[in-house]
């Protein structure tokens, strides 16, 4: 009696505090009772049972364990616990910690490049003798062990070589589909298990009658998937709505009204009123990123009419150098939604069916113009946008890396000589297209990405190469540094860190100007 009185007494205590609320827990799970911390919870004297409970005399706490079984799991608590962990910590804890993520993702993207390295130099060695054995499905097999981690990997490429072979369909295409390869890949066909189940949830949060967007954003700041890269870029961007029953209706209307833009003005490009900005274009558009995919006459053309329409449609800015690059990324992710290509670059346009190319241009036209509303100011005369951009950005630079500033300065570099273009071209002049594409994932997932969240960027993607900086003394190396930076090669991975570093310092000084301003 004295036992069955100490469980009341003590489930008696604990009725108030519901379960699943932010406590601590004891079971086989977790650490055992503290007798100084939770004395008052052990009768004294109380002594454990002789024999074992019987089953059919389920005890109180066994009832309350299974009524509550999944009160523990993890889940959309993990959320809520780190909101309310965040309102408690200071900046300089999290600017140290951000730090210190940085620098183990920096090592751990280190040793990922030298396995990689070594596992193409066994993979060579060993191709003679891959040769030999060959599986019922057409893959090859290094061995036992190594059959199961390496039969996706080869039975994508596989896929994607017949897919070349094969020529493209008379009629519009479904979406992507499987065994092709991710942009923010570092050129791994494969799916690595975190890709696949990143997949999964944008899958199942796409499939919903209405797309929740704030979840799509949350989702999409850590990148999107190739497959449905195309969908999402059209739901951040606003073009197209979060239900799914007006999606098709909007589609239609949207491409027909610029069709109708095309006929209304695009004859006028010869006119005397607009020659200047139609000529201007046609220069321009030889000048653009990727070199195989601008020089397609399909591609030039459409691109014209992109360019013109807006201008036209834009007489407060009308069209200036720059904005050319900023319907490629859009061009190219809209591709991607009709072929199975890996390297959209080298992709011949004008194979695809006129219809296709259609709503193509039209969706990357409306795309783009939702882009520029948030950053018009950019383009307008003068550029002003730019102009206090930059001006920031040097601000900026002065209290997070004083010394690189210093340097600059007293070799009479001005920030205007190589980050006007930055903020012009959104950096896509200074990096590749694949990185560009991932970048814009997260502008498109951040409030005022393009015009706010940039800045940031650029900031640390500036203080990423101090150490080069630093060696260099001479004005002219400097700048032309500044201007051809070694990103040729650059892949997810970087992309992923400068996009932390720039979260961090968006946490420490976006909310507090004054610590950027002298």
């Amino acid at each position: 009696m004295a036992s069955d009185g100490g469980r009341k007494q003590f489930w008696k205590r604990s009725v108030a505090k519901v379960p699943g609320s932010i406590q601590h827990v004891y079971g086989a799970q977790h650490p055992p009772f503290d007798p100084l911390l939770h004395g008052t919870l052990i009768k004294p004297g109380s002594k454990p049972p002789a024999t074992p409970v019987k089953l059919k005399k389920v005890s109180t706490f066994q009832e309350f364990e299974s009524n509550t079984s999944d009160a523990w799991d993890l889940g959309d608590d993990d959320d809520e616990l780190l909101a309310i962990a965040a309102e408690n910590l200071n900046t300089e804890v999290v600017m140290e910690t951000a730090h210190k993520v940085i620098q183990n993702h920096s090592k751990l993207q280190e040793q990922h490049k030298f396995q990689e390295e070594h596992q193409q130099e066994e993979k060579q060695v060993e191709s003679a003798e891959l040769t030999s054995i060959v599986c019922g499905d057409n893959r090859l097999v290094k061995s036992v062990s190594e059959g199961l981690t390496s039969s996706s990997s080869d039975n994508a490429s596989e896929n994607s070589s017949m897919q070349r072979s094969q020529s493209l369909p008379q009629t519009s295409t479904p979406p992507l589909v499987s065994g092709v390869a991710d942009f923010s890949t570092s050129g791994t066909p494969a799916l690595t298990e975190r890709e696949a189940s990143r997949l999964d949830k944008f899958k199942q949060l796409l499939a919903g009658p209405n797309t929740n967007l704030e979840e799509l954003r949350k989702l999409s700041w850590s990148g999107i998937p190739k497959r449905v890269r195309p969908i999402a870029w059209k739901l951040l961007s606003g073009y197209l709505p979060a239900n799914v029953d007006r999606r098709e209706s909007t589609l239609q209307r949207k491409r027909k009204e610029y069709f109708a833009f095309v006929e209304q003005y695009y004859d006028s490009r010869n006119d005397e009123s607009h020659q200047d900005t139609y000529r201007q274009i046609h220069i321009d558009i030889p000048r653009m990123s990727p070199e195989v995919l601008r020089l397609q006459p399909k591609v030039t053309e459409i691109f014209e009419r992109i360019l013109f329409i807006w201008a036209i449609r834009h007489p407060a800015s009308g069209y200036v150098q720059g904005i050319n690059d900023l319907v490629t990324p859009f061009f190219v992710v809209f591709v991607c939604e009709y072929i199975e290509e890996e390297e959209v670059e080298n992709f011949d346009v004008s194979s695809l069916p006129e219809e296709v190319l259609q709503n193509i241009e039209a969706d990357s036209y409306w795309c783009m113009s939702k882009l520029l509303d948030g950053i018009q100011d950019n383009y307008t005369f003068a550029q002003p946008g730019i102009q206090k951009k930059v001006k920031m950005l040097e601000e900026l630079v002065s209290r997070i890396d004083e010394q690189v500033h210093v340097h600059l300065d007293q070799h009479e570099v001005k920030y205007l000589q190589f980050a006007f273009r930055w903020m012009n071209n959104l950096l896509m002049r200074e990096v590749p297209l694949r990185c560009t594409i991932r970048l814009w994932d997260t502008y498109q997932s951040e409030p005022e990405g393009f015009s706010h969240f940039h800045l940031y960027v650029c900031a640390a993607f500036l203080v990423r190469w101090r150490k080069e900086i630093l060696e260099e003394k001479d004005f002219q190396e400097l700048l032309i540094f500044l201007q051809n930076l070694p990103t040729v090669h650059w892949g997810n991975e970087e992309i992923s860190v400068l996009l932390a570093e720039a979260y961090r310092l968006k946490f420490a000084f976006a909310d507090a100007p004054n610590h950027y301003k002298k």
